[in-house]
């Protein structure tokens, strides 16, 4: 039987470290399955799924947990399929990007919306970045949202509408195909 196990990695960025974590995974017989990875103000952050075989699960923890002497911290959970769409619950997935003029609390009041609809945000990017000819900076967002067959995209835009001039955003909410 196989095990599979969701991990977070983070530490001081520097080259090998994804050969590092690779080839721990690889000597332990596991199956790198999916991650996102990236370098985020100094440090090196990544999220990976991988499988293994349920009786080698233990051994490849230990030795993840090993890759601590080398400025890595890993965090292993067993995958558990807690998600709505791994529940089989109906629904769809949107993509929702959000724009405007930097500020705290974009991500808090559009968070809110979401999941007042019982929204479940799959995947979120978020960066800030120069305005265009010199007019500041800008908060930038894209999400991939599963929504339930009983929210409406109609009900959710509306909401999202009403918060919009408050924070001074944009949204585009891509319904469901």
């Amino acid at each position: 039987m196989l095990a599979t196990l969701v991990m977070t990695v983070i530490g001081t960025d520097r080259p090998g470290l994804v050969q590092l974590v690779a080839a721990c995974v690889a000597d332990h017989g596991g199956n790198w399955l999916e991650s996102r990875m990236c370098h985020l103000g100094g440090q090196f952050a990544g999220l990976l799924r991988v499988e293994v075989p349920g009786e080698r699960a233990g051994e490849l923890t230990q030795a993840l947990g090993k890759l601590e002497q080398v400025g890595l911290s890993v965090i292993i959970h067993a995958e558990l399929g807690g998600g709505d769409r791994e529940k089989g619950v109906r629904g769809a997935v949107a993509m929702l990007d959000v724009v405007g003029h930097d500020r705290p609390g974009i991500l808090r009041s559009v968070s809110a919306v979401l999941a007042a609809h019982r929204a479940n945000v799959e995947e979120l990017a978020s960066e800030r970045v120069n305005a265009p000819m010199g007019g500041g900076t800008l908060f930038q967002a894209r999400a991939t949202v599963f929504l339930p067959a009983t929210t409406s995209v109609g009900a959710v835009r509306a909401d999202l509408e009403k918060i919009a001039d408050d924070l001074m955003v944009d949204f585009r909410l891509k319904p469901p195909v």
